[in-house]
């Protein structure tokens, strides 16, 4: 290469935040997989379990995806009898998202095991550390509005 400076992929952050991210999605998708859940309806029912989300569309912000996929995913939800979806007393074109018993029964077993595979990406960081990191990826996402589009 010319005087131009060399791009070491190692030295990148972002290739090590997609190799943790990608270890721990892996293992949170193993996990959650024999319960009947990905990735995407893990975070679903914990938006409306844990956050107390009903439409679709706070939904799909928390969690981070497109509505589509966001409605792609509740109907599939909805099939196998994890959530149901209906007209908001309020606003009859709103929809509300509420949980069966199946969801919340899947959330109180998924949780510790959600809680497990995020301790294995902070292991080896103590309190401190782990505190930091957390300070500094939500920091270094702030700005994720510009130029990004959300997954």
């Amino acid at each position: 290469m010319n005087a131009q400076k060399k791009y070491r992929l190692h030295h990148s952050i972002g290739y090590h935040l997609s190799i943790a991210a990608r270890m721990q999605e892996r293992r949170l998708d193993d996990w959650m997989r024999p319960m009947g859940l990905t990735r995407t309806t893990w975070c679903i029912l914990l938006a409306v379990a844990n956050e107390d989300l009903t439409r679709p569309s706070e939904i799909a912000d928390f969690v981070g995806i497109d509505r589509t996929a966001t409605s792609r995913a509740l109907r599939s939800m909805e099939e196998a009898g994890l959530v149901s979806r209906r007209s908001a007393s309020t606003d009859r074109r709103m929809t509300e998202v509420s949980l069966s018993q199946k969801a919340l029964d899947l959330v109180a077993q998924g949780t510790p095991m959600a809680v497990e595979n995020n301790s294995l990406i902070t292991e080896q960081l103590n309190d401190s550390e782990s505190a930091e990191l957390y300070r500094l990826l939500k920091k270094s996402l702030e700005g994720k509005e510009r130029g990004l589009k959300q997954l």
